[in-house]
């Protein structure tokens, strides 16, 4: 199939897409706050840029978006493919999983517990605050 706009509408399309502040890390973010903790975003000093960094309980929230980092539960619809370019965008985003596999496994080598948060997990917002009530409470083994 061939992609329905141009290479300059498509490039000014993809400029927009941010990396942080997103939607669903804006909701997240809103909901842990909610909940009473507080946490540093973004940090730059920590492997792969944690969303939320809780330190004194040496903890990281990452906010993937099930698209660009290739969320591999089967029932998410969120995780499709594109229908053009797939020789461009099959390796990109492949690249982004591991790359995503290997900053995760960084910070568990550095002492950190790592949470992952996926887009589509949003629309069940009880069962996403128990999940991320027990991970931020359960003590560190």
């Amino acid at each position: 199939m061939v992609d329905t706009l141009t290479r300059d509408e498509r490039s000014k399309r993809m400029s927009l897409v941010r990396s942080k502040d997103t939607k669903p890390e804006l909701i997240v973010r809103r909901l842990v706050y909610g909940l009473g903790y507080r946490y540093r975003l973004h940090r730059t000093d920590l492997p792969g840029k944690p969303d939320l960094v809780f330190f004194s309980r040496s903890k990281v929230i990452f906010i993937h978006g099930c698209f660009w980092h290739r969320h591999q539960r089967s029932k998410c619809k969120l995780a499709r493919l594109p229908k053009s370019r797939l020789d461009f965008w099959l390796p990109k985003l492949e690249k982004n999983r591991i790359r995503d596999k290997a900053k995760q496994a960084m910070l568990r080598r550095l002492g950190w517990k790592v949470f992952v948060i996926w887009e589509c997990e949003l629309g069940d917002m009880r069962r996403l605050r128990t999940k991320i009530v027990d991970f931020l409470n359960k003590e560190s083994i």
